[in-house]
């Protein structure tokens, strides 16, 4: 190919990649659905964008790389102190049972519907046990199910697709020594795979441990060094056996997310942008490589083993996983329809296949092609019917506002419960024993953990937040939480105003909206609840009363609108506001 074709091929598949993710947010679909028909058509019909072409032999070494850092991406997710409790069990089971059943069953029922060897058979279950958050992710904030199955699925899907990436390694290196000569030649060399990767992990994680632990490092210079460390021991580690990168970046992103002295962010914008970009990339790039030949004759019987998948094997891993615990069956339904395969299915299946193929595995031409019609049709099934069947079984999240009230004054626990009896699931966080003591003598649920974790990451997609309201007496405190969390948190961020333009450090410099109308800042809210001013509720039919001043709105679908320095929300019909009384006493 000419370099002016090269470059055409790169820009559309870039294209490609970016518009597909840009439409499905608009449609708040999963971009998988998109992307996938996309990359597939675009190969049908031209060949500038088949990266066999464009890259050559360099295809498969830049697609292991891309999901190494996937994986990696992924390990730093796994914070094992958070899986607690309750979801403890049902996710452990999910994990290594659930894998255990999708792995041999899909084994079994691909030998006989598929027509593959066994061999070949083996490495499409190892393939397809994997999910991922990347796709169900984008289903379940859909869908919005109960917190306990957002909670569950989540963890699963985090967690299943690096032991399902290190699963379809060890398969792989197994596929390859059982087709060779001196069995007992070929399991050291499996067993010195594993080593490497394993070695090349514990390498990875000492080198970030010293320099994060050691060095002042901004956000981005911080992320691009993790990215950097995890490509270069990925690359050795292929160097020196082929594949064991996708161990290496798994071990090094577990370590680091669960060692202690070392405080990863939450949230790390930069490489969670990178990552989206990758998975775009890789999807067009391998959906591109499918070619309609090769589906002709693998589509209608993988289609059976998606059956099979979806309606057998799934329920079944599910109930058992549930079995004797305290889920409720519609939940365990639910746990039971919910299994897309993504992209890492994708990847590996990209990147063993071409070495079965060359290594003479019957059926091994078919694996990239079944897989690709198991990830397009699980994602349309699971991504189309997942909100009807939610709705059926009755396992949705309340449509209505969760906020976040951040403080343990008084009147902001007063606040707090008023909220509540408008009808708002309401989550509070204060720093102070004594003020954590007083929200939960008021029996309000009060967030674990800090305030970071509470309010954005892993703990805002599991609590279900949706407002954050910064309540606390330090201005400073406030206007920094509010810098940091209104990049993190999807809806709305709130912060007091100070008492003048000029007090604080920080404060005045954040250049925000502040909560409430002019004159209700931090000092002056205070100053009249201690004179007797009170947080009441009122029905907004007969209007606000005289010298009230409206703090919120509580609409009749749940959601709560503030009262801001430029706009205060009219009260209709059906509304309830939340005003605060200019004496001791309420309106009656």
């Amino acid at each position: 190919m000419t370099s002016s074709e090269v470059l055409l091929g790169i820009g559309v598949i870039v294209a490609l990649a970016v518009g597909c993710q840009l439409v499905a947010s608009l449609l708040r679909v999963p971009a998988i659905l998109l992307l996938l028909p996309a990359g597939f058509v675009a190969g049908a019909l031209t060949d500038d964008v088949n990266p066999e072409k464009l890259l050559g032999p360099a295809f498969s070494p830049l697609v292991s790389l891309a999901v190494a850092v996937i994986l990696y991406d992924a390990g730093l997710g796994l914070n094992l102190r958070r899986l607690k409790g309750h979801t403890r069990k049902v996710v452990v089971r999910l994990i290594w049972l659930g894998a255990l059943i999708t792995w041999l069953a899909a084994a079994l029922l691909a030998i006989p519907i598929v027509g593959m060897s066994r061999g070949a058979a083996v490495m499409l279950g190892a393939i397809l046990v994997v999910s991922g958050p990347t796709v169900v992710g984008p289903v379940l904030n859909y869908v919005r199910p109960t917190e306990r199955l957002q909670r569950v699925l989540i963890w699963e899907g985090s967690l299943i697709d690096p032991i399902g990436g290190i699963l379809g390694a060890f398969v792989f290196h197994g596929v390859l020594a059982g087709q060779q000569h001196g069995p007992g030649s070929q399991l050291g060399k499996f067993s010195a795979s594993i080593a490497v990767g394993l070695a090349g992990g514990a390498i990875g994680v000492a080198l970030l441990w010293l320099l994060l632990r050691h060095l002042t490092l901004d956000e981005v210079l911080s992320t691009t060094l993790q990215l950097a460390s995890v490509v270069l021991v990925a690359a050795v580690c292929d160097a020196f056996r082929d594949d064991t990168g996708l161990i290496a970046a798994v071990v090094m992103g577990m370590a680091l997310a669960n060692l202690p002295g070392l405080d990863m962010p939450a949230r790390r914008p930069f490489f969670e942008t990178m990552v989206s970009l990758i998975i775009g990339l890789l999807f067009v790039s391998i959906s591109a490589t499918v070619t309609p030949q090769s589906l002709r004759h693998v589509a209608l019987p993988t289609l059976g083993l998606v059956a099979a998948l979806v309606l057998v094997v799934r329920p079944l891993v599910a109930l058992l996983s549930t079995f004797r615990t305290d889920v409720p069956f519609r939940e365990r339904w639910f746990i039971g329809w919910m299994a897309p395969r993504g992209i890492v299915a994708a990847a590996t299946a990209s990147t063993f296949s071409v070495s079965l193929v060359q290594a003479g595995i019957g059926g091994a031409q078919k694996i990239l092609p079944a897989t690709f019609v198991v990830i397009v049709a699980t994602v349309m099934v699971y991504g189309l019917t997942a909100l009807p069947v939610a709705r059926w079984l009755g396992v949705r999240r309340s449509a209505r506002s969760r906020p976040l009230l951040v403080g343990g004054d008084p009147w902001v626990v007063e606040l707090g419960l008023v909220l509540r009896s408008a009808g708002l699931d309401v989550l509070m966080w204060a720093g102070l024993d004594r003020e954590r003591r007083s929200i939960t003598d008021a029996g309000l649920d009060l967030a674990p953990g800090q305030l970071l974790a509470a309010a954005s990451g892993t703990g805002a997609e599991l609590e279900g937040i949706t407002d954050v309201l910064l309540l606390t007496d330090e201005d400073d405190f406030n206007a920094l939480a509010f810098m940091t969390l209104k990049e993190t948190v999807e809806g709305p961020v709130h912060r007091l105003a100070p008492p003048t333009r000029s007090h604080g450090v920080v404060a005045p410099y954040t250049g925000s909206e502040a909560l409430f109308g002019e004159g209700l800042n931090r000092p002056a809210l205070a100053r009249r609840y201690a004179n007797g001013a009170r947080i009441v509720t009122h029905r907004a039919e007969g209007g606000v009363p005289a010298g009230h001043d409206v703090l919120f709105v509580v609409r009749p679908d749940g959601q709560l609108t503030a009262a801001t320095e430029s706009s205060v929300p009219t009260a209709g019909g059906g509304d309830i506001a939340i005003l605060l009384t200019p004496t001791a006493d309420p309106p009656q």
